[in-house]
């Protein structure tokens, strides 16, 4: 199963410009929702005025080279390992969750767009590259929701309570669950089978909630998040710390404090 392309067994009965059709739907969404989403929290416009205001504060002009050495320590940490959360397991379970997304996504344009033409022959490495991403996502993404969300870990809320919040990370789970469900089902080559077309239309359903529910959802946070990051080290590195106070250079008086247990309340 892991070595094998499900888009070019599904291109047998679906026309691949249908498939490729569906894949550039899903772009046009993403653009729509974010821009909608900004529109509406007008997020940007506050990035934007926060950074304007913040330069009237700044103790340091920096130069093109030092806000390009602070932009890449930002992707290679904040972002690319989202070094903010810590040594723990929430940061296992987010990294586990991006990069297994990334995989997924890439290696599903990639099959559908270049090997579901007849007679075409799918490198190995794409399916291997589509099926780990999609467990990845699975496994990081259930790690936090069953166990680390901080209304389930620091709140007692139950697992199932479901909030509007919580579209994009349930969507993005039954994506990737139902797409391997389905691989699954279609590498059996069984005749006469029905279940495959059902986790077929379970997969393209949960993509259409995910990508056409954006509005409503956390996806545009994975755009908002690396733009926040790179503006508070910028803000950093400049002295303005975004009109926030400096920190206070004095030795610690009162003992432990809240370092006598795990930190786990937000």
């Amino acid at each position: 199963m892991i070595s094998i392309n499900p888009f070019l067994t599904l291109a047998d009965s679906v026309p691949p410009i249908l498939m490729q059709s569906f894949v550039v739907l899903m772009v046009l969404l993403i653009l729509v929702g974010t821009l909608i989403d900004t529109i509406h929290k007008k997020n940007v416009k506050y990035f934007f005025k926060n950074a304007k205001k913040a330069k009237l504060s700044a103790t340091k002009k920096l130069s093109t080279g030092e806000k390009i050495s602070v932009i890449s320590k930002t992707i290679a940490s904040d972002i690319a390992t989202t070094s903010e959360l810590g040594a723990g397991k929430r940061r296992v379970a987010h990294v586990m969750g991006m990069y297994g997304t990334i995989l997924f996504w890439v290696g599903s344009v990639v099959m559908i767009f270049f090997y579901t033409s007849p007679g075409s022959e799918t490198p190995s490495v794409w399916p291997i590259i589509w099926h780990l991403g999609a467990a990845l996502t699975v496994v990081g993404g259930s790690w936090f929701w069953f166990f680390l969300r901080v209304d389930v870990y620091s709140e007692a809320q139950p697992w199932y309570r479901i909030i509007q919040a919580d579209l994009f990370v349930l969507a993005l789970i039954a994506s990737s669950l139902f797409g391997l469900i389905w691989s699954y089902l279609q590498s059996l080559n069984l005749q006469g089978r029905w279940d495959d077309v059902v986790f077929l239309a379970l997969f393209i359903a949960a993509n259409l909630v995910l990508f056409g529910g954006i509005y409503w959802s956390k996806f545009a946070h994975m755009f908002y998040k690396p733009g926040a990051a790179i503006q508070k080290n910028l803000a950093e590195a400049d002295g303005s710390r975004d009109n926030l106070p400096p920190e206070a250079d004095a030795p610690a008086q009162f003992g432990l404090g809240i370092k006598r247990e795990e930190p786990k309340h937000y």
